[in-house]
């Protein structure tokens, strides 16, 4: 089982320009405003308030890098987990939204260190059409080097038949919830396969 060890914020950026280099392998959070992107995050890297959660939807505006370590017997991996701004529901002038897009939309594209995207769905909404376009855009973009991975969220409040309603939908969807930790060795497994090779 991979085990947690430091894990520390790095810096915030508004854009790619102003994002370091840290000369390690990127993993990338994007999802809907909402959809847990920092509890997942402070599970995965097990501390409590390493990404800060906003109670209000579309806060979040800048890119934060976190370093996490992980231990899997006698390896050790260290990278850097990329926190992107919610889409969806922020509330935002249009002039700051169109600003905040093209920043992320050339941050996504050109980051040469990111291997692994992680596109975060809520469970009870799976279908929605903005995830769709997103999912096909992250296709779209994905480089041979690069993963993508699909991170089903809040999967604590599905029974068994909404959980089946999900696989038929998307056979390679993987269940998290920060609640109960439910999925969370596994999503740490497959982010170190998607990073480092495996998938």
């Amino acid at each position: 089982m991979i085990k947690t060890g430091a894990a520390n914020f790095i810096t915030s950026s508004p854009n790619l320009s102003l994002s370091p280099n840290f000369g390690l392998s990127e993993v990338v959070f994007i999802g809907r405003s909402n959809v847990g992107k920092s509890s997942l995050i402070n599970s995965l890297a097990n501390h409590k308030n390493l990404a800060k959660s906003s109670q209000t939807p579309g806060k979040t505006k800048l890119i934060n890098f976190f370093e996490i370590n992980f231990i899997d017997e006698s390896e050790r991996y260290k990278l850097v987990f990329v926190d992107l701004p919610g889409f969806g529901y922020a509330k935002v002038g249009k002039s700051t939204h169109e600003i905040w897009s093209k920043a992320l939309d050339e941050f996504v594209r050109n980051r040469s260190t990111i291997r692994l995207f992680i596109h975060l769905k809520d469970s009870r909404h799976f279908d929605l059409d903005i995830d769709l376009e997103v999912g096909n855009y992250l296709k779209d973009i994905k480089k041979p080097d690069q993963t993508i991975l699909n991170f089903y969220t809040k999967s604590d409040k599905l029974n068994q038949s909404e959980r089946f309603k999900v696989l038929k939908f998307d056979p390679s969807a993987v269940f998290v919830s920060s609640l109960n930790q439910k999925g969370i060795d596994k999503a740490r497994e497959l982010i170190i396969k998607g990073t480092f090779g495996g998938i």
